[in-house]
């Protein structure tokens, strides 16, 4: 039988916070202590990093790695990115065009030969960054004409790694292990059943009670969609070396972070906003940022770059919440906190 444990009060998850940084002692710091320790709507439970031109401002793990033994978190703990796994195979991908071997604008077929539908000769590898290609379902004909609508989903990046095993010769697996050993990411991999690390357990919150989730989705299949693991550290860091110039050359960048298409997403504010290859392109209040989110499997996670600051907003918690306007509650807010703060407006 599943154990679960409702979570009914501040001073009962306090038990589970792990002692703060020396840095929290942002003009903000206040503010998210406040907003993580209230049970209402629903309770923390994850980690927080904010950086400033690769520095620590502000960390916390709040809350507990699984509930059935109620082990603190803490900020080495590794969570399954879920979705924000779609920018590294974006990058992935990049590379093999910075290598010459990937044309961006080259219909799929060309990487995929098994692919029988006739579209395959005219959805190009762009439409698959950028979720405008149409495909539901590789035996199916298209949803709408390539390049005409944003249909986000996990298929494009299925096919991205196709692409990118076929131009390297090497397994989609081998290859990010190898980026993140290339960049120093030492607690960053990809999922395995037989080897999860520090990986802790994700949970389904229902009316805050917590079930653990048992068995990951991930696949050989779809890990280019949500394969990832990582810690904030690591995310933090990534963001850092990618919005730096340390990962791709500067005409990969600007393809990956340059608006190609609009798209709407709640947790980014109404209307429609500019995506580019796995990153949403966003103005907020006159601030421009760079943002993406991941959730699934009882985790999720927000991850955000402010360039003209080098400020890092990483957020990831083990909990999926069953209500969908709590997917992403204290991500959300954290983010805006720190906007608002003179981390952003200091520059």
């Amino acid at each position: 039988m599943k154990s679960v444990i409702r979570i009914c009060c501040t001073a009962a998850f306090l038990v589970f916070a792990s002692q703060s940084c020396a840095q929290n002692n942002t003009p903000c710091s206040k503010q998210i202590d406040s907003l993580i320790q209230s049970p209402s709507p629903r309770p923390f439970n994850g980690v927080i990093l904010i950086t400033k031109n690769g520095k620590t401002q502000y960390s916390k793990a709040y809350g507990f790695k699984d509930n059935r033994t109620k082990v603190p978190l803490k900020m080495d703990d590794q969570f399954e990115i879920m979705s924000n796994s779609k920018q590294v195979t974006a990058i992935l991908l990049l590379k093999q065009s910075e290598k010459g071997k990937v044309d961006l604008q080259a219909p799929i077929k060309k990487y995929i030969p098994t692919l029988t539908q006739p579209w395959a000769d005219s959805v190009t590898v762009h439409q698959l960054l950028n979720h405008t290609h149409g495909i539901l379902d590789t035996e199916k004909p298209l949803a709408f004409k390539p390049g005409t609508e944003f249909k986000y989903g996990n298929l494009s990046n299925i096919l991205l790694g196709q692409i990118i095993e076929n131009t390297s010769g090497s397994s989609y697996i081998q290859q990010a292990n190898a980026l993140f050993k290339e960049l120093h990411m030492k607690n960053t991999f990809c999922y395995s059943k037989n080897n999860n690390r520090n990986l802790v357990s994700g949970h389904m919150n229902k009316n805050n009670v917590f079930t653990p989730v048992e068995n990951s989705f991930i696949n050989d299949t779809n890990m280019p969609a949500d394969g990832i693991i990582s810690t904030a550290r690591d995310m933090a860091l990534w963001n850092t070396l990618l919005h730096n110039g340390k990962i791709l050359n500067k005409k990969s960048y600007a393809l990956m972070t340059s608006s190609s298409v609009l798209s709407e997403h709640d947790v980014f504010g109404k209307g429609k906003m500019g995506y580019g290859y796995a990153i949403r392109i966003v103005n907020y209040n006159g601030i421009p940022y760079f943002g993406h989110t991941g959730l699934g499997d009882g985790f999720a996670s927000l991850s955000v770059y402010v360039p003209g600051s080098d400020v890092s907003i990483v957020v990831m918690e083990n909990q999926m919440s069953e209500d969908s306007t709590l997917y992403y509650y204290h991500e959300a807010l954290i983010r805006d906190i720190v906007l608002k703060s003179s981390l952003i407006k200091d520059k």
